[in-house]
């Protein structure tokens, strides 16, 4: 290699830069640390918990299993609904397949967008519509986020109404919520000034551009907006039902795997409860910078339950129970999936282009 090689490879990185990389990985460990630090002090009573798992009523456990697989068909059906807009339909083992599968691969690395882009592409691949694949990508979590705004929203009033939140967590949560309501009420707000979300989109988009000083092409910004207006004209136009009920059945059947999992547990809760401890962390998961939550979902979880008066064992077995049904093991399962998809879309893509046209 000649020295000019060498100069470059060893070239000092600049301050932004290091700051940069810095904040790749000080953010998500600061995060990180502060769940640990919320659910380390409820494993102390290991001892108390492993006298809960020996008492639990599995029958309860195995019916909160099986409401955790309707929750995923929820949100099966929730793409097949979304599919059947552009005229053609997948099965709902399909779509549920599809959902799991993409849900693995952002966890992988991929994040929201390789998420989505990996559905649109299995979806396209099972005969969906080019429209009804694009809403089924990236429509399902802004309806499920919506859903736990309600649901968090429910759930802080309750822990107002009982004095269950200390001010800090009060102020920390209810920005959450703020902000969470602000982004859909700009988005609401947009679809009857479209013109002017159009403008203010680009212009968030510039002033973040020019932040990173990178260049800017307003042209994505445009085609998103509007594949968010063609979304809104879709569901106005009567298509919304089936959609909203996938995202709903989703969440309901999730909370069910919750309860189901505290009854188990010998301790069960009452709806007030369970809405306060469900929706605001799930809400915390997924504005947080970590796949699926990791750490934050369980740990706001821990010490939500513990100041609602949970026995701290009973806490710590729920939650963790409840994070490997609902996360962890569809996670898993998600995997050969992901192989399965990606062949049976190499095979459809060959039989279609080895057809005569």
């Amino acid at each position: 290699m000649d020295k000019a090689g060498i100069d470059r490879k060893v070239q000092p990185l600049s301050s932004r830069q290091r700051l940069i990389r810095l904040g790749r990985y000080v953010l998500p460990l600061l995060l990180l640390g502060v769940a640990v630090h919320l659910i380390l002090p409820q494993i102390a009573s290991l001892e108390h918990s492993l006298q809960v798992i020996k008492g639990m009523a599995w029958w309860a456990v195995a019916l909160a299993i099986a409401m955790q697989l309707l929750s995923y068909l929820g949100s099966g059906y929730l793409l097949q609904a979304l599919t059947a807009m552009s005229g053609q339909r997948v099965s709902l083992m399909r779509g549920t397949a599809i959902f799991t599968a993409s849900v693995s691969v952002g966890l992988a690395g991929g994040g929201p967008v390789g998420s989505i882009a990996a559905t649109y592409r299995w979806l396209r691949g099972s005969g969906a519509g080019g429209e009804g694949a694009m809403l089924a990508g990236w429509l399902p979590s802004l309806l499920n986020s919506a859903i736990l705004v309600l649901v968090g929203a429910l759930g802080l009033a309750h822990l107002l109404i009982a004095h269950q939140l200390s001010t800090l967590q009060a102020v920390g949560f209810g920005v959450t919520l703020a902000l969470l309501c602000l982004v859909a009420g700009v988005v609401l707000w947009g679809v009857y000034h479209r013109p002017q979300l159009i403008a203010l989109a680009i212009q968030v988009g510039e002033r973040w551009a020019k932040l990173r000083r990178r260049a800017y092409d307003p042209a994505p910004t445009q085609a998103a907006v509007g594949r968010l207006f063609n979304a809104w004209d879709t569901l106005r136009a009567g298509g919304w039902r089936g959609p909203a009920v996938g995202a709903v059945a989703n969440v309901v059947f999730d909370m069910s795997t919750l309860y189901l999992l505290f009854i188990a547990a010998g301790h069960a809760v009452s709806p007030g409860i369970l809405l306060a401890g469900y929706g605001l962390p799930l809400l915390l998961g997924k504005v947080s910078f970590l796949p699926g939550g990791v750490g934050i979902v369980e740990g706001t979880m821990a010490v939500l339950y513990d100041g609602l008066g949970v026995p701290n064992a009973v806490t710590v077995v729920v939650i963790l129970a409840y994070r490997l049904i609902s996360f962890w093991l569809p996670t898993l399962v998600g995997f050969p999936m992901v192989a399965y998809l990606q062949h049976a879309t190499r095979r459809a893509n060959h039989n279609d282009t080895s057809q005569p046209s």
